[in-house]
């Protein structure tokens, strides 16, 4: 008999060694099977080690099966019903590794129906399960549910508590966080001392939260600090406007001989561009061509996003120019730049480069080059760009694409493309494309179209005086007799929407036209 127990004991190893070196779930299902076949009961090693196979198993392709192919998911549903009829389900350790192996497959409902069905739950069953709420964006669960662990006597470890607190940012439950972090204090745990995974985690909540101050002062106090927690720190100043801090960044790791990875070039490169630190930012640039050079493409382009918007459109278009590989973020990027700096044409060219080389264009790349166009007056180009939006990418136009036609129309003077266009599109004209009409309107000397503009803009928003005054004053430039002008003032004075901006005299026509409106509502002064 014992000889029998020890051979079965020996085959159970052997195949729970094939199980454990499982690379996907085709070859753990087809080790499980023989292990099946060949009449070797499973022991309480069989299920977790392939629960934990399954788990990190990275290949997702079925397996060959003359019956229904198999995947992961029913590999997983195979492994539970054999666990349960075996009845290895009620160990500890095959339940824990059940519930991280359903939170793996994003499946937070069959975990928790697991959870709650376990006898037994030790310090992994609840991290598992406070994990796998908190991956399914139910956070509030998995802080209810680290509450019941502690009002339990459960004993938690760091890994808990990161889930916890990353679960209290996720929700920006900041009562929550403090109570976590009290709870660990009471227990004479200080975490911020303990362990930098675990304080960069109570920092992340806190600044999450809206915690800043508690934020700088975790962050202060903590003895070590990865390049993980110098990057939380300059997010969380970048989200709190905070840039000056984040500035701080890039000194304070280079002082301790920490060297900034792609994160922090990424921070440290926005609070440059919203700060308008060009002085710092070349410095900064500087350091990143001994250093890293134009390895990361994202790093580059924002870069060239700080070049750009400080007014140095050349020094941006020669980093583009040095990337080895050139994604569409970077295309789209030098594309504004050069449109918003005057180089229309050379935008234009620049578009047509990148759909040469087989970037497919996106809305926003559409919007640089249609803004390139309208900058250098090529109407008939950006004709052609915007009708392929729909006919050749499928892109159906926003309200932006739809204003720098507008605008494009109005500078050319071509203002009844402009109105027809207003009137066909699906979306309610905006604000800033009543005044594109209108100021072209007013360059090119169209008062019969402005009159109709305007009167449509009266119906639909009639306390909009800013429409008001820019047709005054352009009835006003053309001479609109004095009469007439009067009535339109008297008229649009009922309405409560403007107000003269100096005193109107009964006298001659040219006092009269040379009177100009202001918008009590203040959207023009």
């Amino acid at each position: 008999m014992a000889a029998a127990r020890a051979a079965a004991a020996v085959d159970a190893y052997q195949h729970n060694t094939l199980i454990r070196a499982a690379a996907d779930h085709r070859s753990l299902l087809l080790a499980f099977r023989a292990m099946l076949r060949e009449g070797v009961a499973a022991d309480h090693f069989t299920f977790p080690f392939a629960l934990k196979a399954l788990a990190q198993a990275h290949h997702r392709s079925p397996p060959p099966c003359a019956a229904a192919p198999a995947t992961a998911t029913t590999t997983l549903g195979c492994l539970h019903a054999q666990m349960v009829k075996s009845g290895h389900g009620a160990n500890v350790y095959a339940a824990s590794a059940l519930v991280h192996a359903y939170v793996s497959r994003a499946d937070a409902a069959s975990a928790r129906a697991v959870f709650d069905a376990a006898r037994h739950r030790n310090v992994v069953t609840w991290t598992a399960m406070i994990a796998g709420h908190a991956a399914a964006g139910e956070a509030r669960e998995a802080v209810a549910l680290f509450r019941e662990a502690v009002a339990r006597g459960q004993e938690v470890n760091g890994i808990t508590v990161a889930q916890v607190m990353g679960a209290c940012a996720q929700s920006r439950d900041l009562e929550s966080g403090r109570w976590v972090h009290a709870t660990l204090r009471r227990w004479g745990v200080e975490p911020i001392l303990l362990d930098v995974a675990l304080a960069t985690a109570v920092l992340h909540m806190y600044a999450s939260c809206g915690g800043l101050d508690a934020a700088f002062e975790v962050f202060d106090k903590m003895p070590r600090r990865n390049e993980v927690s110098w990057n939380a720190m300059a997010e969380v100043c970048s989200r709190h406007g905070r840039q000056d801090k984040v500035l701080e960044v890039f000194p304070g790791m280079h002082s301790v001989g920490m060297k900034p990875d792609k994160v922090t070039w990424l921070s440290i490169l926005r609070a440059c561009t919203s700060k308008g630190a060009a002085g710092l930012g070349q410095g900064v640039h500087a350091y990143m061509e001994k250093t890293i050079g134009h390895r990361h493409v994202a790093v580059c382009t924002s870069l060239m996003d700080m070049y750009s918007k400080i007014g140095n459109a050349r020094s941006a278009l020669q980093i583009f120019q040095c990337l080895k590989r050139k994604d569409l973020m970077a295309w789209t990027s030098m594309i504004i730049g050069l449109a918003k700096h005057g180089h229309g044409k050379d935008a234009v060219q620049l578009f047509n480069q990148m759909q040469h080389g087989g970037v497919v264009p996106d809305h926003v790349a559409f919007v640089g080059v249609l803004t390139a166009c309208s900058h250098a007056g090529m109407v008939d180009e950006a004709r052609k760009y915007f009708d392929s939006m729909w006919n050749h990418y499928g892109i159906r136009p926003t309200i932006k694409h739809y204003g720098c036609m507008i605008d494009l129309f109005s500078r050319a003077g071509r203002l009844a493309e402009a109105e027809g266009m207003m009137q066909m599109m699906p979306i309610q004209p905006s604000v800033t494309m009543w005044g594109s009409m209108m100021n072209g309107c007013k360059v090119h000397g169209r008062a019969d179209i402005a009159e109709r503009v305007g009167r449509q803009v009266a119906e639909l928003n009639p306390q909009f005086g800013a429409i008001y005054v820019i047709m005054s004053n352009i009835y006003a430039e053309i001479v609109l007799p004095s009469v007439q002008l009067l009535t339109l003032y008297v008229a649009w004075k009922e309405r409560g929407t403007v107000e003269p901006a100096n005193e109107l005299y009964s006298g001659n026509g040219e006092q009269y036209r040379n009177t100009r409106y202001r918008s009590t509502k203040r959207e023009l002064v």
